[in-house]
């Protein structure tokens, strides 16, 4: 969703003459697009700043922003923390950039972290010239009405707003005019998209899809993230009926205990999860489930967590996120007593080696099998490109021809690590 948010500012800006550099020290004004969801990501932000300091020194006409979920729970902390930041925007007003920039550049100091009435997605118009990469992202729904005791989202994204259907199947159609060939559609609850259209009908995140899917140049089509509480039979069904959407769903359960779920309020338990994943694998066998999850979240057992590693063996990931509990304030799991920090570890490491297990063998049952993959970009070494398989695995290829935004049959060879290799079948 930063990567998105990224681009339609980077269009906006160009709207008003401001063109994008490679490298910091070269630009006039800098801008960090920030995220909030763990304590890591938000000191990088800090991290970041301080190696902007000494760019700042050498040009103190320089203007430097943070934007996102960063500023939104930290706002005049930034300013008070870091004398080098002229403009804090929370991820709800960046429509409001251009005045903002103006106003900076005439020596004021702005934090601006409202959620403002209007439609921050109306504002930022993308380019219809730009040309795309062949794969690209496209916010359907933004905020969360689930509050997990553990997350800040709703506190910093909002609460759920779905988008117009009319303007995302325009927005869809302008993307795959300028090059795109693979849509992910994004949410922080993607598969919570309710939205009515102009003719009064109710649209659900299965029917947006199949109006997506009838642009006629769009081969491939993804949606995340999604809450299983939102995980309905006309979605799941789509995944028999729908041929350009991929066989790959990323369906975050986060704890295999019951106890520790109804803990960290995610509203479903092991049981109706497991049920979903059947539902899906009856009806589409070969689909690539990948999840997310906390280890160490307050008053979680070693019973508990061994739960975690059974569910890791039933469900058998085709890949998985897997963080350490990280305390945020503001949440109700703050306040709860945090386990040491020995005992997340090892969990931790305890969850990835399962994790990658099973991944590994994921990768290994497609050696020796053809895909169809989709190039992306150049990889980096000569002749060499990277695309995606249909399960989302990346999958390295070499080529005299320029392959990139063609979809190709690759035979699978090898599997390296996170990624595979193959070769080009004629």
């Amino acid at each position: 969703m930063n990567v998105f948010d990224s681009e339609r500012i980077s269009d906006s800006l160009s709207n008003i003459g401001i063109r994008k550099v490679r490298k910091p020290e070269w630009s006039d004004l800098i801008i960090l697009n920030t995220c909030h969801i763990r304590e890591k990501a938000a000191e990088k932000v800090y991290s970041e700043l301080g190696r902007f300091k000494k760019i700042k020194k050498e040009n103190p006409e320089i203007k430097i922003g943070v934007i996102g979920c960063v500023a939104q729970a930290e706002g005049q902390e930034i300013i008070r923390r870091a004398e080098i930041v002229d403009m804090v925007l929370g991820p709800q007003v960046y429509h409001r950039l251009p005045k903002i920039i103006k106003r900076i550049q005439e020596g004021e100091r702005i934090v601006d972290t409202d959620f403002p009435i209007e439609d921050k997605f109306e504002k930022l118009v993308q380019s219809n010239n730009a040309k795309r990469p062949p794969v690209s992202f496209l916010t359907v729904q933004e905020g969360c009405d689930k509050f997990c005791s553990f997350c800040v989202v709703p506190y910093t994204r909002g609460v759920e707003v779905s988008r117009s259907p009319e303007v995302l199947i325009k927005e869809s159609q302008i993307l795959v005019a300028s090059g795109v060939r693979e849509l992910t559609l994004l949410g922080q609850n993607v598969n919570a998209y309710q939205a009515r259209s102009e003719t009064g009908d109710n649209f659900d995140l299965a029917i947006l899809i199949k109006e997506i899917c009838l642009i006629k140049d769009l081969k491939r089509l993804r949606f995340v993230t999604s809450h299983p509480k939102d995980m309905t039979d006309n979605l799941i069904q789509l995944f028999a009926e729908e041929k350009k959407l991929m066989p790959y769903l990323h369906l975050p359960v986060q704890s295999g205990s019951d106890k520790v779920l109804k803990d960290m309020n995610r509203g479903h338990t092991v049981r109706t999860y497991i049920d979903i994943i059947e539902k899906l694998r009856k009806i589409r066998p070969d689909i690539a489930i990948s999840s997310d999850f906390i280890v160490g979240f307050p008053g979680e057992t070693e019973e508990d967590f061994s739960l975690t590693l059974d569910l890791c063996d039933k469900i058998r990931y085709a890949q998985a996120y897997s963080f350490k509990y990280s305390p945020r304030v503001g949440t109700p799991a703050y306040e709860r007593t945090n386990l040491p920090e020995e005992v997340k570890v090892s969990r931790l490491a305890r969850l990835q080696k399962k994790i990658n297990l099973h991944q590994t063998q994921f990768q290994m049952n497609l050696i020796e099998t053809i895909q169809e993959i989709l190039i992306e970009k150049r990889g980096k070494f000569s002749n060499q490109y990277i695309g995606r398989s249909p399960y989302m695995n990346p999958v390295v290829i070499t080529s005299a021809k320029d392959m990139i935004g063609k979809i190709i049959k690759v035979r699978i060879r090898n599997s390296n690590g996170l990624s595979l290799s193959g070769e080009a079948v004629t």
